[in-house]
């Protein structure tokens, strides 16, 4: 099946180009093999987006309802393979079928990063958790744990306050990235036991987590701390396999792209927390999504 634009990847940016090229009269496909919205499902509060407050659900849905309005094709099918990178063409290959279109817009976001320390893989889904949103709720009135030292870890430390009994925040620093209104609100609860300069060296349990072991990055010194869940908020890694041996990626494994979203390859696009940007929000992805749109438009034309 044809289009002019395929869209891989449903989030802010996906559905922010979405909305301009479908407005633009592109016959337009869209992509989400999780759920539109992507990672702001997961986001417990919205507070610096203009015009919206509210839960990330809330304003996926919002998003979503509006794109809808125009003709866009969406399918709950997750791609596996870009082909024809050298062609006018550009053909995109899920279990289900395949697809092609003269502009290709990667928008596939990130994955989150992980400790990298034992129990966490055998743990994952007894107590070891990368989304406090999606798991917090079935640790009401117990101890558990955020490892991290952003925006989202401090988020996640407040939201779990709010029914934990108490929430450690581990960080490997004694500074934190995060912004001041959330520090103020880390610092100004009762149930967050901050841990600075301390790493995890080992989740503990045998069905489900019953401890972490801690080490000083100054001192050392090894400990113990009880807890029932472990919330990793230690970054993402950019979702670029489907990119892998064709696009230009930095350092970090970010893809490369123009001031336009152009990346390496005539005719495919990257947007969002998939490319190297300076911020990854949900206004910076939206606003990759329609300077995409707005070229693709014009090349097309």
């Amino acid at each position: 099946m044809d289009f002019d634009v395929i869209i891989i990847g449903g989030g802010p940016g996906g559905l922010s180009c979405a909305l301009y090229t479908a407005r633009a009269n592109l016959k337009t496909l869209v992509l989400e093999g999780t759920g539109l919205g992507g990672q702001v499902n997961y986001t417990y509060e919205v507070d610096n987006y203009l015009g919206f407050s509210g839960s990330g659900a809330e304003l996926s849905e919002k998003m979503k309802a509006q794109v809808e309005k125009f003709d866009v094709t969406f399918l709950p099918e997750k791609a596996r393979e870009i082909t024809d990178w050298d062609k006018e063409m550009k053909t995109v290959k899920t279990r289900k079928g395949t697809y092609r279109a003269k502009a290709v817009v990667i928008a596939t976001g990130a994955n989150p990063r992980l400790l990298g320390v034992d129990g966490e893989e055998r743990l994952k889904g007894a107590g070891v958790s990368y989304c406090a949103t999606c798991d917090g709720a079935f640790f009401k009135d117990k101890t558990v744990m955020v490892v991290g030292g952003g925006n989202t870890a401090l988020e996640d430390a407040v939201y779990l306050s709010k029914f934990c009994r108490a929430v450690y925040l581990v960080h490997r620093r004694d500074g934190f990235r995060a912004n001041a209104k959330l520090l103020e609100k880390v610092k100004n609860s009762q149930k967050i036991l901050v841990k600075t300069n301390e790493v995890v060296e080992k989740i503990q349990g045998d069905n489900a987590v019953k401890s972490v072991v801690l080490r000083h990055t100054l001192s050392s010194k090894i400990s113990v701390v009880d807890t029932e869940a472990v919330f990793v908020a230690i970054g993402r890694i950019p979702e670029v396999s489907l990119a892998s041996g064709k696009l230009a990626l930095d350092n970090s494994g970010y893809i490369i792209t123009d001031e336009n979203m152009r990346t390496s390859v005539s005719g495919v696009y990257a947007i969002g927390d998939v490319r190297n940007t300076p911020l990854r929000q949900i206004v910076t992805a939206a606003a990759d999504g329609a300077v995409a749109a707005n070229d693709i438009i014009q090349h097309l034309s």
